[in-house]
């Protein structure tokens, strides 16, 4: 089975792609998914950040509080730091369990969506890397849009993720989200048939 990584900036249209690639029965990891499940109440991630933060990162079920958590973070560049090293390790052994598991199944590939592929330095870690790609200004105005929040914060937002050229250097496929979602389905019904022949010229090369 042939590893796929989907990344793309913030407001990118991930999820997009991700439910368009879904619909020809293509398994899709999302990480933003496990970093949720990965501190459920009761994990053992959920008690290293409480070790690392307070219970005032929890609320009143015992739960994470994740507004909470984001205040603190935000502002504090060591904090982030922190919880990035609690987080990611076990974000990562959830991926490849998951992956290890599909390896089992006839899929010819899968996609593991990974918004930060490129901060984290994990695009080597995938056979093929799919880049959302969209202009910075519309990437702006969808953020500000989707969360409410200002041009400056929006700004901000995208100077602390990877630049646009930095992703596009890694990426194997583009699809480009400037236009309408019929656009991206064309893209990504011409992505899936691209990435089966890969897959296919993949697996007779390595059974060989």
């Amino acid at each position: 089975m042939m590893r796929v990584a989907l990344s793309g900036g913030i407001a990118s249209g991930k999820t997009t792609v991700s439910n368009a690639i879904a619909e020809y029965g293509i398994p899709i990891i999302d990480t933003d998914i496990l970093a949720r499940e990965v501190v459920a109440s009761g994990t053992i991630g959920l008690q290293r950040v409480v070790d690392r933060f307070g219970e005032t990162i929890l609320d009143d079920t015992g739960a994470l509080d994740r507004k909470q958590l984001r205040k603190i973070v935000f502002s504090d560049e060591s904090a982030r730091l922190d919880l990035e090293s609690i987080l990611h390790p076990l974000i990562r052994d959830a991926t490849n369990e998951r992956l290890e598991e599909l390896d089992h199944s006839t899929t010819p590939y899968a996609v593991v969506v990974i918004p930060l592929l490129v901060e984290t330095g994990q695009e080597k870690s995938y056979d093929r890397v799919v880049i959302v790609d969209v202009e910075p200004k519309l990437q702006i105005q969808r953020v500000m849009e989707r969360d409410n929040c200002t041009a400056e914060q929006a700004e901000s937002i995208l100077a602390s993720q990877a630049t646009r050229e930095q992703r596009l250097a890694v990426a194997d496929d583009v699809i480009f989200n400037s236009s309408t979602t019929k656009a991206v389905d064309l893209q990504v019904k011409k992505l899936h048939e691209h990435l089966l022949k890969v897959a296919k010229k993949r697996a007779n090369q390595l059974g060989s």
